[in-house]
């Protein structure tokens, strides 16, 4: 009868251990969101270009109205804040194709299905991008909304144009340039998440802010006027000036108006996110 041998059972080194897995929470969720975020090119790309944006057109903008300065009775309707902080126009394309972009990155890449994994309960890694990428946009919008004012005054000022920040409306307008351009950030996140395509979002983003606006003013007499204040432009623009346009909202009203656009559209998201379809 032959032995069987056995190879001795190693008494030294160290065994491998197993680390629970970790609870989700909120903050580990916008913790791996904001990894996302900074390791995004297109992400560094889009702010960059809103910064660029609102400071480099309120310039050019400003230096063209000082070149045409106001005569006569178009005194008392010229905003010099406003025209300072105008790049802002342009900067919230820049910002709505960030906030689409955040979403629509993960489902083209698939990773989405890895992100689903690791957070089954799902909104809240919608909560984290919608927090993060607000945060982002105010982080670089607000100094860029100071610089183009700033800027803008200066040369208004050649003019006997300028304003101070310390003059009524005028803080409001510059803060509220970038609260404006962080909810339209919003905007383009929901549309992102409830259309999940970036083609698709982006025109729906186009739609919303310079499609609805355009359709009304083809309306009959001051039924253009009464649609416009309430559309998401219209209404979220009059926070961005200084002097107040008695057609259109109170500015506070009108940026209310505005974040209700947004709420509504990550409401749906999330609705959409919790049937548990990728």
């Amino acid at each position: 009868m032959t032995a069987t041998t056995h190879a001795p059972i190693p008494t030294t080194g160290a065994l491998p251990t197993y680390q629970q897995p970790q609870r989700v929470t909120q903050l580990r969720v916008m913790r791996a969101e904001w990894t996302k975020l900074r390791t995004q090119p297109s992400a560094y790309w889009a702010l960059l270009a809103a910064v660029v944006l609102v400071v480099g057109f309120g310039i050019v903008y400003s230096l063209l109205r000082a070149g045409r300065p106001p005569h006569g009775a178009a005194m008392a309707s010229f905003d010099p804040a406003a025209v300072s902080l105008s790049g802002v126009q342009l900067a919230q394309i820049a910002v709505g194709v960030l906030g689409v972009l955040l979403v629509t990155s993960e489902y083209a890449s698939g990773l989405i299905r890895t992100t689903f994994a690791a957070v089954p309960r799902r909104l809240p890694m919608l909560w984290g991008k919608a927090t993060l990428v607000s945060v982002a946009i105010m982080a670089v919008s607000v100094p860029a909304a100071f610089a183009a004012f700033t800027g803008g005054q200066a040369i208004l000022a050649r003019h006997h144009l300028s304003v101070q920040l310390s003059q009524p409306g005028v803080a409001r307008a510059v803060i509220g340039s970038a609260l404006y351009l962080a909810v339209v950030g919003l905007l383009g996140l929901g549309l992102g998440a409830l259309i999940r395509n970036a083609a698709g979002a982006i025109a729906a983003l186009f739609g919303l802010l310079y499609g609805l606006p355009l359709a009304a003013a083809f309306l009959p007499g001051s039924m253009a006027t009464d649609v416009t204040r309430f559309l998401p432009t219209g209404a979220g623009q009059v926070v961005t000036a200084a002097k107040q346009d008695p057609a259109m909202l109170h500015p506070w009203t009108g940026f209310a108006v505005l974040c209700g656009y947004a709420a509504v559209l990550l409401a749906a998201s999330a609705a959409r996110m919790r049937r548990g379809d990728a």
